[in-house]
């Protein structure tokens, strides 16, 4: 029997995650805090999200899963713990933002599943930028593969090619086959010598290359040294106030040099900076100088202490504050081929991380001085130039004619807009992905104005939602002619289904894809996979529609260390 199904919270992503279950034939129900139009009364509880009146009316006592797609971590938490004292067996998919304490609960909690819509977002960003139109990532090999479906036209360099040319190659993993006419198993298809034929999908995985970057450090004192043309923006001031004070003391000393002190050039000036600065100096000079001359010297004290009080507090400002940092990282953005992201939000901190640990350059822009997540970007050596990315002379600070790409992905879906209207402006050539969070209007935004990619979080997310509320951890997912497709690892036990049977034929019988095997510390995968009897202990890692995924409903078991 196939699940039951609780979606506790219908907003973008929520409501999102509740018509694909739906569509994918599960039994699911709907909790939300007020009317959806179009849902009929049955289908969608309306109350409090987590008083134990509503839960109940949705069926809590007899789910199987219940997932929680609140946009508060706080009532995440109230809805998971009373719907554990309602049924402590039930299996929860949480969305926290807080990804600490989701690795907690998982570990505390048995069947709790956290899950974060940045962390499933922000890859797809990266590799949008990175040139991949990926329609889904994947966790294989410990990486974070990005995937992308092959349309099979007229004029693709794979038309007429068998499936099998394809099956060896470590690098480009074929994860499923859809062909244009009739269904076949992309197991059945590799085995039988099928061709590739206009019409065809073909989901495949692309093993992403990590840039080794090496610079030395005359290379980077030289970048410093050519971009010191930015310190007339942020250090004029200072410089500004050493030349008044330079020329406080100059003053002096050619004052006191042209009088009957007979004062040397270097007395006159050690006398001049003693005495303007307070440092002190010979007061013998000036006790039988004339009253005009002692009428100077305190005049130029006054300016003096004026002066260098003014250019201290300058300095220091510069110095301690932020002027410094901002030179500093307006002094270390790369000439060419690095990625501007626009926005430090949450999606927009996990994108940097993962370009920069990609081998990337990568330029911030962010207006907030006092955003959670500088420090620790700024720890990379990532430079962070604060302003509103919306203007002209900041982007044109960052490089943007030569950058690689530009990402919006500010939490305002104008300013996103508008910072990639500007980008494209200043350089029409240069590629642009915005984030959009409502997903209804993100395709419409990129047919308008025709950005390379408009994303919405709430759309990259909800497949990876749905897929493991039917069942297991999932390490990826993807749709395809509207049908959505998961990849997961499953421990093979004695009561597993697969186990004992040889992967090809356990693959035919059940619709699945095996990507490999882990047996006794070794990695089985390409030809050798498909002749592999599956034994107790092995880690098998495979694809398959999601809507099938109820026949292992509790039968398999999913590795969570894998993932």
């Amino acid at each position: 029997m196939k699940p039951r199904i609780i979606v506790c919270g219908l907003g973008r992503t929520g409501y999102k995650i509740f018509r694909l279950l739906r569509q994918q034939g599960a039994f699911v129900v709907g909790i939300h805090h007020k009317p959806i139009p179009g849902e009929a009364a049955g289908d969608v509880i309306i109350g409090n999200l987590c008083a134990a009146a509503t839960l109940t009316a949705a069926g809590i006592k007899e789910a199987h899963t219940l997932v929680i797609t609140g946009s508060e971590d706080e009532l995440n938490l109230s809805v998971m713990m009373q719907a554990r004292v309602l049924n402590p067996g039930i299996r929860i998919i949480n969305r926290l933002y807080n990804l600490n304490l989701g690795e907690r609960l998982d570990q505390t909690l048995s069947d709790h599943l956290s899950m974060s819509v940045v962390s499933l977002a922000a890859p797809l960003f990266t590799f949008a930028a990175l040139g991949n139109q990926a329609i889904g990532q994947i966790k294989l090999y410990e990486q974070t593969w990005p995937i992308q479906e092959e349309y099979i036209d007229e004029h693709h360099p794979w038309l007429g090619r068998q499936l099998s040319d394809l099956w060896e190659d470590p690098t480009r993993m074929p994860i499923y086959y859809l062909p244009l006419e009739g269904e076949m198993n992309l197991v059945s298809a590799v085995l039988s010598g099928q061709k590739l034929n206009i019409g065809d999908r073909l989901i495949v995985g692309i093993q992403p290359r990590v840039r080794q970057i090496r610079r030395s450090l005359i290379k980077k004192l030289l970048k410093v040294f050519t971009s010191l043309r930015q310190f007339q923006q942020h250090g004029q001031s200072v410089v500004a106030g050493a030349i008044v004070l330079l020329a406080v003391i100059l003053t002096a000393t050619f004052t006191y040099m042209s009088t009957e002190l007979s004062l040397s050039v270097v007395d006159a000036l050690y006398f001049s900076v003693g005495m303007i600065t307070g440092a002190g100096g010979n007061d013998q000079v000036v006790e039988n100088a004339p009253n005009s001359v002692k009428v100077f010297t305190v005049v130029m004290m006054l300016v003096g202490a004026i002066v260098i009080g003014i250019w201290y507090a300058m300095l220091t400002d510069f110095v301690l504050g932020n002027r410094f940092k901002q030179f500093w990282d307006v002094a270390r953005v790369p000439l060419r081929h690095h990625y501007i992201v626009c926005g430090l939000s949450g999606i927009g901190n996990r994108i940097v991380q993962q370009l920069h640990n990609s081998g990337h350059e990568v330029v911030v822009i962010e207006t907030d001085s006092n955003n959670r997540y500088i420090n620790s970007v700024r720890g990379l050596g990532i430079p962070v130039i604060q302003g509103d990315a919306s203007f002209r002379t900041i982007l044109q600070t960052s490089n943007v004619h030569s950058a690689a790409a530009v990402l919006t992905v500010t939490n305002n879906d104008a300013t996103n807009l508008e910072i990639a209207l500007k980008a494209k402006g200043l350089a029409p050539k240069i590629p642009v992905i915005v984030h959009y969070a409502d997903p209804d209007f993100a395709g419409m935004a990129k047919q308008v104005f025709d950005f390379e990619a408009v994303l919405s979080s709430a759309e990259l997310a909800a497949p990876a939602f749905a897929a493991a509320a039917l069942g297991g951890r999932i390490l990826g997912n993807g749709i395809t002619a509207d049908k959505l497709w998961v990849a997961f690892a499953t421990l093979i036990t004695p009561s597993h289904p697969f186990c004992s049977n040889l992967v090809k034929e356990a693959a035919m019988s059940a619709n699945f894809v095996p990507l490999y095997i882990e047996s006794n510390g070794q990695r089985i995968q390409g030809w050798d996979l498909l002749t592999t009897y599956l034994q107790e202990g092995d880690i098998l890692y495979l694809t398959m529609p999601a809507s099938r995924l109820y026949l292992l409903w509790r039968n398999e078991r999913v590795c969570g260390d894998q993932v």
